[in-house]
């Protein structure tokens, strides 16, 4: 008997009253995979993450995590069966410190302090911001929010992680740390879905590219492939 994926997304669809952001998407993620998730705004891309972290219950369609059924579920749910996010738009605790920000995710887990920062401080250290732990999470750059974002994530313990265009407004070094960065993610057996408009910094990485255009799936497939499909090429070039 075949094991079920870790993520199965059968014929899901969004609907805003009359306006359709999802419509009947499928696919599959298995423990440690790295999908990369395209399309030109407007795609449905975030709407699509919004369904999976809890944000939105899809107005039909099935979501199953390690074999249960979660559509519906709440952001708190999300994250305790080990489903977590990073937002387009950082989500931060200015005023806290980087460390602090860290042991919000990890007291997910552990009501002790001294365990939480023990576990922030470690995600600090994978993240590469252990030098930074005592700053206002006000005072880090954009691509140190970025990085944080992603710690307080990890600190939950997640099987699958969503990065929401954790790479935009990025220097080109920046790009290929953030890549480098992913790739760790994955030695943990994380799975990671990743939104995503730079190119060359999620097409070297991913093992499939999922593409949505006007909220449906257009293609899916490795990314020399993706690169090379037509459609995908008229949804972002037009005809």
């Amino acid at each position: 008997m075949t094991a079920a994926p870790l993520l199965a997304v059968e014929g899901l669809h969004m609907m805003f009253g009359g306006l359709v952001a999802n419509r009947d998407i499928s696919f599959a993620v298995e423990t440690g995979e790295i999908i990369g998730l395209i399309g030109p705004n407007g795609a449905g891309k975030t709407t699509l993450f919004n369904c999976l972290a809890g944000f939105y219950t899809p107005t039909a369609g099935a979501i199953r995590f390690n074999g249960v059924s979660v559509g519906g579920q709440s952001p708190e749910q999300a994250a305790r069966r080990g489903i977590a996010r990073t937002f387009q738009i950082v989500r931060i605790f200015p005023e806290m410190t980087v460390l602090e920000n860290v042991m919000v995710g990890a007291m997910l887990r552990t009501k002790k302090v001294s365990a939480a920062r023990a576990a922030a401080e470690n995600e600090l250290v994978f993240i590469g911001l252990e030098h930074r732990g005592d700053v206002k999470a006000a005072q880090l750059t954009v691509s140190e929010q970025k990085r944080l974002e992603v710690a307080r994530a990890l600190a939950t313990r997640p099987q699958l992680i969503l990065l929401d265009e954790i790479m935009a407004g990025l220097t080109p070094t920046e790009v290929r740390e953030a890549s480098q960065m992913v790739q760790r993610i994955r030695t943990r057996d994380i799975a990671c879905i990743i939104v995503e408009h730079v190119m060359e910094g999620i097409m070297p990485i991913s093992d499939r590219i999922i593409v949505l255009d006007a909220g449906v799936k257009i293609a899916e497939d490795a990314p020399a492939a993706i690169a090379q499909n037509p459609a995908v090429i008229t949804a972002y070039l037009g005809d």
